[in-house]
């Protein structure tokens, strides 16, 4: 059960006290925010100098994890000059192929590489200086997806979906899942035919007998969730039921939950209400339903970008109880996160044990569990050795200017600090004279400067 989102309070409570911060504007994130920034910049920190001299993570001949990394970074608010992810897309551009797809030349996970290498550049796309490769990359995964193109008939469970890559291959959900993420990065639309198409194919892989799914294994479990794939006698990475049915599983329940409304399914249509009656039943954020540990760090960030989808801020699952999802995650999270910034799994299953794929995984879970920190964005925090918070008011003002912004650079209670470019442009010409000299002097004056956009003082 998901409860209707109300929106933001305009109360803003801001207690300090050697530093810290209390804020009570919106109980949608109860985890404290600068603990949650702290660990974003933490494995921003281990990714950058987990990077290989060549520009890779992990391996030159695998360009999905270090797509993954590049991805992880820039939605947490890297910029793309810095210096990881400029060797890291100058790598990635090096793996465009003829056909326009983007993967190691001799690799067999070519649509798996493309769609996690678009879905890089087109976080960094800022300028368009990456348009062309993004549409030619997209016109490459187009042409793998499981259709008539490829003689296959719509009847077929394989219809609709999207494989690894290789020949012969299979399509499964998890690699349709990142291909339609890429499409609608790429500019599709959700009546797009492909998408409409993985429609399908997601609508096959749901333990839930409907008119769009009519295969053998429709009704044999029929609780709502969903497996790995239909295709080529069915599979599930939870086994199978005793009357051959395919097991339900939290990762790719949440996986295609979220590409259904991606693909422009509402809460009221059966497809999405089952699998959301499954997430109630089965809400966890210690384990990967169905799986233990297995996956953990792949279901985190599907968990989070399903959630972040349906526009829901808690969970009511099926005892009653409600879950702030974000500050349950970004607790969990944080209580797993290593010394150097890395998550691992011990249970090393799909290269979890591998902690740049890992950490890649769990920065973007991060990045969703960010999405509510009330009244606070992050600006560059990346661009130096500091935390920098921009402070946002949400007041509509009598005056025509509707928000104002503070830069508010974190630093020790005793020491002065300089603050970084980003905090200089944003402050030039405020009449605040503890900004003006690029100077925040802590204690007293830092709650003046946390208090600006509230008690109307210019920050012009």
């Amino acid at each position: 059960m998901f409860p209707m989102r109300f929106p933001f309070s305009v109360v803003i409570l801001v207690v300090l006290a050697s530093l810290t911060f209390s804020v009570a504007a919106d109980q949608t994130l109860g985890t404290d925010g600068l603990k949650i920034t702290k660990s974003r910049e933490l494995a921003v920190n281990f990714l950058q100098t987990s990077q290989a001299e060549g520009g890779h993570w992990s391996s030159a001949e695998a360009p999905g994890i270090t797509g993954l990394a590049i991805y992880a970074l820039l939605v947490n608010g890297v910029p793309t000059t810095d210096a990881a992810v400029e060797k890291g897309l100058r790598l990635l551009s090096s793996y465009l192929q003829p056909d326009g797809g983007i993967y190691f030349p001799r690799s067999y996970h070519s649509n798996y590489e493309t769609a996690i290498c678009l879905l890089a550049f087109h976080a960094a796309n800022k300028n368009g200086q990456y348009s062309a490769m993004i549409k030619n990359a997209d016109e490459f995964l187009r042409k793998r997806q499981w259709d008539d193109s490829e003689m296959t008939d719509v009847s077929d469970p394989k219809y609709g979906g999207a494989g690894y890559g290789r020949g012969g291959d299979r399509p499964d959900l998890s690699n349709t899942v990142f291909f339609l993420e890429a499409l609608l990065a790429g500019g599709a639309k959700q009546d797009d035919p492909a998408v409409q198409k993985a429609l399908l194919f997601l609508s096959r892989c749901q333990n839930l007998e409907t008119e769009h799914n009519t295969t053998v294994h429709a009704s044999k479990v029929n609780d709502g969730g969903f497996f790995y794939t239909p295709a080529a006698g069915g599979n599930s990475q939870a086994g199978n039921t005793p009357n051959g049915g395919l097991r339900s599983y939290g990762s790719m329940t949440y996986a295609g939950l979220k590409s259904m409304i991606h693909a422009g399914l509402t809460a009221d249509d059966p497809r999405v209400m089952a699998a959301v009656g499954w997430i109630t039943q089965f809400y966890s954020v210690r384990e990967n339903p169905g799986l233990d540990q297995q996956g953990l760090y792949y279901y985190y960030q599907m968990f989070a970008k399903a959630l972040s989808a349906m526009g829901t801020d808690v969970v009511i699952d099926a005892s009653g109880k409600s879950h702030n999802w974000r500050s349950e995650l970004a607790e969990q999270l944080m209580s797993r996160q290593q010394e150097n910034g890395a998550w691992v799994n011990k249970t090393d299953r799909w290269y979890e044990g591998n902690p740049d794929l890992a950490t890649a995984y769990a920065l973007i879970a991060l990045h969703y569990c960010s999405e509510k920190l009330p009244h606070w964005k992050l600006a560059n925090p990346f661009s130096s050795g500091r935390i920098t918070f921009v402070f946002r008011s949400r007041l509509s003002w009598p005056e025509t200017r509707e928000t104002m912004w503070t830069a508010v650079p974190w630093c020790a209670p005793s020491t002065p600090m300089r603050g970084d470019t980003s905090r200089d442009q944003i402050c030039r010409g405020t009449e605040n004279p503890d900004v003006a000299d690029g100077y925040v002097r802590p204690h007293e004056n830092l709650w003046r400067l946390l208090t600006l956009g509230v008690n109307g003082v210019s920050n012009r």
